[in-house]
């Protein structure tokens, strides 16, 4: 498990220096042929991990349903975020995936609801939800270094 949290950790740091380098005008903008742009998937990847591994353990998730409902799966970018939008994100980036390590080793995690993901892989454990979530933020992280050669 350790090894996860390692991988979640540096595609987070990946994602966070998109955050900052990249100006707000280029993070908000969709590319001919996508639906979605660098800071929806960025955002998307911070709800979809509280979604998998809290959310579906029966536990509180460490962000708002505000949050979820603009960036959870099956949404689509909707304007500029605020700034403090975009310094929330950024801060979760770096948090969350110690805190969900520290939660994960403190055995919070004591139940789960199964769940058939959208690429067909069942996650029938918070194990399982987290090693999904590397993937499945991978697969983001690439969109996003697809986005920013294109924009």
């Amino acid at each position: 498990m350790n090894q996860l949290f390692t991988i979640t950790t540096q595609n987070h740091k990946i994602l966070y220096r998109y955050l900052t380098t990249v100006s707000l005008e280029k993070l908000t903008k969709t590319p001919e042929g996508f639906n979605n742009n660098i800071w929806w998937n960025i955002a998307h990847v911070v709800v979809t991990q509280q979604l998998l591994v809290y959310g579906r353990s029966g536990l509180p998730l460490n962000i708002s349903l505000e949050l979820v409902n603009k960036y959870r799966k099956g949404t689509f970018p909707d304007g500029e975020p605020e700034a403090k939008e975009i310094s929330l994100i950024k801060e979760l980036l770096i948090n969350l995936p110690e805190k969900t390590k520290s939660d994960y080793e403190a055995g919070i995690f004591t139940s789960y609801e199964p769940y058939m993901t959208s690429p067909k892989i069942p996650l029938n454990s918070v194990e399982d939800a987290i090693a999904f979530n590397v993937f499945h933020e991978g697969l983001h992280l690439g969109t996003v270094m697809a986005l920013a050669k294109l924009i």
